[in-house]
């Protein structure tokens, strides 16, 4: 019985790799509508996976843009009206979508170097303490929304 021990000691690791690891939270399809006018903010939209555990996007960051925020649109009492957001749950194995009309991020005083280039990179500060780095493609105002590159079915 003995010699069984050494076998459970070694067959445990090995158990917990088999499991693989953790689905992370990720962000992608990220692109920033610019303003017609330089002096009103610019639109940020974007979709965040969920991964095998609950989070919520507490903010983002760049050094693209002077501020940058969180806000909803809603219709209310007949007329479209906005809301900041300090935070926005991502369940876990879900989708959340920032995009025209909805959730959106409103981004001042995009920087010209990063119009110039036609990216941004944007941190996206989860709750769990990640923080993801994405880049954003830039779209000139009235450009129609990028079309998001088509992606190969995955066996999980």
């Amino acid at each position: 019985m003995r010699a069984f021990y050494p076998l459970i000691a070694l067959a445990g690791p090995l158990a917990l790799t088999a499991c693989g690891d953790p689905a992370p939270t990720y962000v992608d399809q990220a692109w920033v509508r610019l303003s017609p006018n330089k002096d009103m903010p610019s639109s940020g939209y974007f979709i965040a996976h969920g991964g095998d555990a609950d989070t919520a996007l507490r903010g983002v960051l760049t050094d693209y843009a002077l501020k940058v925020e969180m806000h909803e649109s809603m219709s209310e009492g007949g007329r479209m009206t906005m809301k900041p957001l300090d935070s926005v749950p991502i369940p876990a194995r879900s989708t959340v979508a920032f995009a025209p009309g909805g959730k959106h991020l409103m981004l001042w005083g995009v920087n010209d170097t990063a119009i110039g280039r036609g990216r941004m990179t944007l941190t996206f500060l989860l709750a769990n303490g990640d923080r993801l780095l994405v880049d954003a493609i830039i779209q000139k105002p009235g450009a129609a929304a990028p079309v998001p590159p088509q992606k190969e079915h995955e066996a999980h």
